[in-house]
């Protein structure tokens, strides 16, 4: 069995996405996977099931979503490992004075992390800005909605990614039974 996390971008937010998280881990049960979690009501779950392709994964979830209780979400599965990675891999913690404002942006896949790397040639201040393999890492010391770099990150990536705050990032890690 392999341990699965699943980000389901923009559940929960504004009135027109709402799922009950019962609801949700519903669905990941209905859809076969075992030892089903989720965070709070952020649209975050944990889960096992047998080892697969993870864009395969979160298809099957996007469509279970859509017919079950009609909504529709991007969704990005990533693997134990790779979420300990995107954990791992953080080297703004030592700037970042607020989790909330320290934003881990993971990509929908690996490939897409070129889109950003000319992100890496400007001046942010005083937000900052790292990459790792599957994540991209903003601190917005003024918070998100005045933050030039998120608004950059999202217009190149479209809607191929999905934000979390570091300290929700933390928890799903811990949620997922990853050490951090």
């Amino acid at each position: 069995m392999a341990r699965y996390v699943a980000l389901l971008r923009g559940i929960n937010v504004g009135r027109a996405k709402r799922v009950a998280m019962a609801d949700l881990r519903w669905i990941v049960e209905e859809l076969g996977y075992a030892d089903v979690r989720t965070l709070l009501n952020s649209g975050n779950v944990a889960f096992s099931g047998p080892r697969g392709g993870t864009a395969g994964i979160a298809s099957r979830i996007e469509a279970a979503l859509a017919s079950r209780v009609g909504v529709e979400s991007r969704t990005i599965v990533l693997t134990d490992r790779e979420l300990a990675g995107i954990v791992a891999e953080n080297t703004l913690t030592g700037v970042a004075k607020d989790p909330s404002r320290l934003l881990v942006v993971v990509l929908r896949a690996a490939r897409d992390r070129r889109l950003l790397e000319p992100l890496l040639e400007e001046s942010w201040r005083p937000e900052a800005f790292a990459l790792g393999k599957r994540a991209a890492y903003v601190w917005c010391p003024k918070g998100v909605l005045e933050s030039r770099l998120v608004e950059a990150v999202g217009r190149r990536l479209k809607d191929a990614h999905t934000i979390r705050n570091w300290s929700t990032t933390t928890k799903l890690a811990a949620l997922a039974g990853i050490a951090s």
